[in-house]
């Protein structure tokens, strides 16, 4: 199967599924012209990345997670562990666009939205960076 063809049936773009075989995520087979041969091992990999992409995982935990896949002898408490570390900074981030939402929310009900040029938001915005919490 070309790059094409494996694109389509993983639903990646070729230019991910380069940039994936180029940081040694995927190694498809060479054709003796030189063109990559993607068997349907790579494909299931390919989907496997999608998902773990589409979950949020970063490049570095979808190795990990594609290691662990291929080691018949993982312990499932790895998995859980990248997961739930995942989990939490999601529930963080959750966190975090909550309080922006509301502090959004409080400036667009502040604002008359009329003819005339006060604006709470404008003013808010140029009265410089909000302190950043310490964590």
């Amino acid at each position: 199967m070309n790059i094409g063809q494996a694109a389509a049936a993983s639903g990646l773009p070729a230019k991910t599924i380069r940039y994936y075989e180029e940081i040694g995520l995927i190694r498809p087979m060479r054709d003796t012209n030189g063109y990559r041969a993607f068997a349907q091992a790579d494909i299931h990999k390919l989907a496997f990345l999608a998902r773990s992409r589409a979950l949020g995982f970063t490049i570095e935990e979808c190795r990990a997670l594609l290691g662990l896949y291929e080691d018949e002898s993982r312990a499932s408490e790895d998995v859980k562990r990248l997961a739930q570390e995942h989990l939490e900074r999601i529930d963080v981030k959750i966190g975090e666009l909550r309080s922006l939402r509301a502090t959004l929310g409080d400036l667009v009900s502040s604002c008359a939205g009329d003819h005339r040029p006060d604006c709470p938001i404008l003013n808010d915005l140029a009265s410089g960076p909000p302190a950043r919490k310490r964590r």
